[in-house]
């Protein structure tokens, strides 16, 4: 079962300040942003890799009123640099002084391991978006364990193959949710659960899986000890018998339906264009006839109905252009300077 491939490798870094920090992980990456523009972390979370790297390589937690700094693989060199520039961290309203550093470093993680391990969730896990939250209420209630153990292994594999890990052989969940009627958070209509998980791919601790990852939800720490781990063994069928095993193909799966889906949607609005252009030229070549006969008649209700026709024709085209003019706006209000400043605000 084991898959080990090249040395992934992680650091924590805890900052010890004069006074708790009651801050969210947001206003901590904007006093890095605003007030350390030129060091090495800073490009790591203003958003200059966001192109690149499908998962962030520097997150940021706050966790029982402390600063933890999460830097994975082409992040840690970045967040290795902290400790010798950085003393302190001014909010404008408070300044925190940093009196110690606590660094943890890492190695062969995001790895699928011969041992089954557990991880609690430290903060909400985000598992649902709106696609996948329709889709969760949808699903019987027996079976939203198993929808959630898929939602999750299809995460880790991902996160593996991110990080240039092959997991051929699947992975194993379980997912340990008191309750499964997750809870609204967020504004972006999120869903969230607390609880634990266990599977057999080893991962750092403090790193966040799920939805909202910047925003501090669905921080992991490992419930094992490194000494009663194993990298090289086979699983046996009695520690994986309650477990769900999820094969790479299905997040493959998922895709292709999904690439599928869009192109048999493009195929009917295609078809429904093509029609209405037949109908318009149709509707056009009646209204030219009885524009013609109307000369010498008298008003009738059939002539105000040609009119009507053609009249509902360009309020439907009206209503479509302000549901774009709509959509525009609010896609210019959410991605204006302002917006942007508003989420780093402290």
């Amino acid at each position: 079962m084991n898959e080990m491939s090249s040395d992934i490798s992680t650091t924590i870094v805890r900052l010890s300040t004069d006074k708790p920090v009651r801050k969210t992980p947001y206003q901590v990456k904007g006093v890095f942003i605003k007030k350390h523009p030129d060091e090495p972390v800073t490009p790591m979370l203003d958003g200059t890799y966001r192109k690149k790297f499908s998962y962030p390589r520097v997150q940021v937690k706050i966790l029982d009123e402390q600063i933890y700094i999460i830097g994975i693989n082409e992040g840690v060199q970045p967040v290795l640099s902290i400790p010798d520039k950085i003393k302190e961290l001014n909010f404008g309203n408070i300044t925190f002084t940093i009196d110690d550093f606590e660094i943890k470093n890492l190695n062969n993680q995001f790895t699928s391991i011969g041992s089954i391990i557990k991880y609690s969730f430290l903060t909400p896990w985000a598992a649902l978006n709106h696609m996948t939250g329709n889709k969760y209420r949808s699903t019987p209630y027996k079976r939203k364990s198993s929808f959630l153990n898929k939602l999750l292994g299809n995460n880790l594999i991902f996160l593996a193959k991110e990080m240039g890990v092959s997991i051929k052989e699947g992975v194993y969940v379980k997912v340990k949710i008191p309750n499964l009627h997750p809870k609204s958070i967020d504004d972006n209509k999120w869903k969230a659960f607390r609880g634990e998980f266990k599977t057999n791919i080893l991962l750092p601790n403090y790193i966040g899986l799920g939805n909202g990852i910047t925003r501090g939800y669905g921080t992991i720490k490992g419930l094992f000890s490194f000494d009663v781990i194993s990298l090289k063994k086979e699983l046996s069928e009695e520690e994986t018998k309650d477990m769900d095993f999820i094969l790479p193909n299905d997040l493959k799966m998922q895709k292709k339906k999904t690439k599928s889906k869009k192109v048999r949607l493009d195929k009917i609005n295609l078809y429904k264009s093509e029609k209405n252009n037949r109908n318009s030229k149709k509707n056009k070549k009646k209204y030219n006839l009885a524009k013609k006969n109307k000369v010498n008649r008298p008003n009738r209700r059939n002539a105000g109905r040609v009119f009507s026709e053609d009249f509902d024709v360009i309020v439907d085209g009206n209503t479509a252009e302000s549901e774009k003019n709509n959509d525009f706006q609010d896609d210019q209000r959410f991605n204006t300077e302002k917006h942007h400043k508003k989420q780093h605000k402290f």
